[in-house]
């Protein structure tokens, strides 16, 4: 008996847990935690059986979309670094850390009925959005457009700080030019 993991999964069955995974994060952040499943399974084109084979309870599907999500925007670093300077890239993903924030916001009374049942959403997210942040400061540092001397940490509460004050739809005008603020200090005192 050897112990390799869970199989992969067939094109179709992934293409359509990734269905499942966009149309519970948008019905949990727009319509609330009392969305039904089967309106889920509806918006993802899937049928309600699809949806229990790869999220055996709510709270599953809860943690798999938060998971997704959180996944989605660090692992987006490299690929941001690869397409664009590194300011640029900080600035994009500054962005995209806004998005899934107010995603998060949405989705907070089903992350809580998720946290209620025993599960921990949160686990791994805090090192996992300073390993984005880290990874980022350190190629600007490295291209002298971006502070060395920066905690990532400090970063990322300056980016909740933003999104708490102005991370409404509304807000989104004014939330930029606060993103823009905070990349013009991490230039400030940059080697180049």
């Amino acid at each position: 008996m050897s112990v390799t993991g869970p199989r992969p999964l067939r094109a179709d069955a992934q293409r359509n847990r990734d269905r499942l995974l966009s149309a519970a994060v948008r019905a949990f952040a727009h319509d609330g935690p009392d969305v039904t499943l089967d309106a889920i399974a509806k918006d993802a084109g899937v049928g309600i059986g699809t949806l229990y084979r790869h999220f055996p309870t709510r709270e599953a599907l809860v943690e798999a979309a938060y998971r997704n999500e959180l996944a989605r925007l660090c692992d987006a670093v490299p690929g941001l670094l690869a397409a664009l300077p590194p300011a640029g890239a900080m600035r994009d993903w500054m962005d995209r850390f806004l998005d899934y924030m107010t995603t998060k916001r949405g989705m907070a009374e089903a992350l809580r009925a998720v946290i209620a049942s025993g599960g921990d959403p949160y686990a791994h997210s805090r090192d996992r959005l300073v390993g984005a942040v880290e990874a980022l400061l350190r190629a600007g540092a490295e291209a002298g457009t971006l502070r060395g001397d920066v905690a990532p940490a400090d970063v990322l509460t300056a980016l909740s700080g933003v999104t708490l004050a102005a991370g409404a739809p509304a807000q989104r005008d004014q939330a930029g030019r606060l993103l823009d603020l905070l990349l013009d200090a991490l230039r400030f005192g940059a080697a180049a």
